[in-house]
């Protein structure tokens, strides 16, 4: 699971879950170049479980994965949460139910 999350191809190409497949192409080619030339921009993505390492063929599977619409469905599921790490409330119990998951996770009930 936390694969789906640390790997999603929108995080790695830092776009949002309505792009198209043009902004997919131009965010790829963009980050590859930067790779290539060494940008430290380019090295790391953030993730909701924190930030990751990004290189070229990180950045090749996930332009590959958006271009599939079956693998793309999947993607955009693990990609509403946001792109930032989650933080822990102090207050809340961490170890009983999350009555507001759904509505976190943009889910009606």
């Amino acid at each position: 699971m936390s694969r789906n999350i640390t790997q999603n191809a929108f995080y790695v190409l830092e776009l949002s879950s309505e792009c198209s497949v043009m902004d997919v192409e131009m965010a790829g080619q963009k980050l590859l170049a930067m790779l290539e030339i060494g940008m430290a921009d380019a090295k790391t993505y953030s993730t909701p479980m924190g930030h990751q390492e990004r290189d070229a063929e990180r950045v090749r599977a996930a332009m590959a994965q958006l271009r599939d619409p079956k693998s793309r469905i999947v993607h955009e599921l693990w990609a509403q949460l946001p792109a930032e790490p989650l933080t822990q409330a102090t207050e809340a119990p961490l170890d009983g139910p999350w009555p507001e998951a759904f509505k976190a996770l943009g889910w009606k009930r």
